[in-house]
């Protein structure tokens, strides 16, 4: 049994103290012993070295002590294991040097053996949950197929995706047996996850909000819900769409056990827009951990106040920004601990 379970009670909608808090990114670039490791190796060893993904994983649980840890990987790892050569460029990001631009480059891509091409992840997974010795649950995570499709066809990270959203309107048919292919590997990924130990698991849409409404449906819920569906009887699933604020009534209606919200939501309409009864998870600026910590502690007590207690898993409303000091992330959390009503 997990010791500190708050997490998987909010998840389940549980009455509970106080709510569970733990960051996205948390296991990271703001921490010096991370970027120790990160001098010493490149990034995708990290990911693919299952000793380093799990000191990684644990880094931020000994030194802010947040209520869950969140797995060390990738997003891109899934299409590196269907074939798509994906390499993380210093001051670049990811950069894909092969894109897929055409029906045939569609062809070429494949749903994998997940054991053989994923396997450190699961054993990364493993070593981690030894580490972890049931102290906190384990997140384990993906990216949407609408996210992985973006870089899979944009080829790097950009601000509008102009290529990928092209290549749905002018290729839909093509598209959308791209977006199977990624679902499809992300469901057997997902599920390998939960069997080697993650107590529960986060579906990273980010940039979901780059769509309209109704090619938002089209191109990124319909394949999320495939996945959601896939999961929901085997583990708590939480959908995060950053800037999807529109979706979070059609996400309300589905079996996601949570919904993450960014920072230009406000709590009152994410419970309104969500349906009321879903668990929501967030949704904090990142950039407001430059605040003074008296600053910042107000300010989360002020988020709970109107989230609510129950049903709400506190957290940033996207990544932890690296130049944030470390002991500003650990008010963060101590602030969540120190809430009373």
């Amino acid at each position: 049994m997990i010791k500190n379970d708050l997490f998987l009670k909010a998840l389940k909608g549980e009455t509970v103290q106080r709510p569970p808090v733990w960051m996205m990114r948390q296991a990271g670039r703001y921490l010096p012993e991370f970027i120790a490791l990160r001098d010493k190796y490149d990034f995708f060893t990290r990911c693919q070295t299952p000793e380093l993904a799990a000191e990684i994983t644990v880094q931020p649980i000994r030194r802010i002590a947040p209520d869950a840890a969140i797995l060390f990987s990738d997003i891109l790892v899934v299409p590196q294991a269907m074939g798509i050569e994906v390499l993380m460029k210093e001051s670049v990001g990811p950069f894909l040097p092969n894109p897929i631009r055409t029906i045939q480059d569609v062809e070429r891509v494949v749903v994998p053996d997940v054991h053989e091409t994923l396997g450190y992840v699961f054993d990364a997974i493993k070593l981690t949950k030894q580490m972890l010795n049931d102290e906190v649950p384990l997140i384990g995570f993906a990216g949407s197929p609408w996210t992985i499709f973006c870089y899979a066809v944009e080829g790097k990270g950009s601000k509008s995706f102009d290529t990928a959203k092209g290549f749905c309107f002018s290729h839909p048919e093509a598209a959308h047996v791209l977006l199977q292919k990624i679902t499809d590997t992300t469901i057997l990924y997902l599920k390998e996850k939960v069997k080697a130990g993650c107590n529960a698991i986060q579906i990273f849409d980010s940039w979901g909000g780059m769509l309209s409404p109704v090619d938002y449906q089209e191109f990124s819920w319909k394949y999320i819900n495939q996945i959601v569906e896939a999961l929901a009887d085997m583990t708590p699933v939480i959908v995060f769409g950053k800037g999807c604020w529109f979706a979070l009534n059609e996400m309300g209606k589905s079996k996601a056990s949570a919904l993450g919200v960014d920072w230009t939501c406000s709590p009152r309409n994410a419970r309104y827009l969500s349906g009321g009864n879903i668990t929501l998870q967030g949704n904090f600026d990142p950039s407001r951990l430059l605040s003074p910590i008296p600053t910042i502690k107000k300010m989360v007590h002020q988020m709970i106040d109107e989230f609510g207690k129950d049903k709400y898993i506190v957290n940033l409303g996207h990544g932890i920004l690296p130049n944030i000091p470390v002991d500003h992330a650990k008010a963060f959390i101590d602030a969540v601990k120190e809430y009373n009503q």
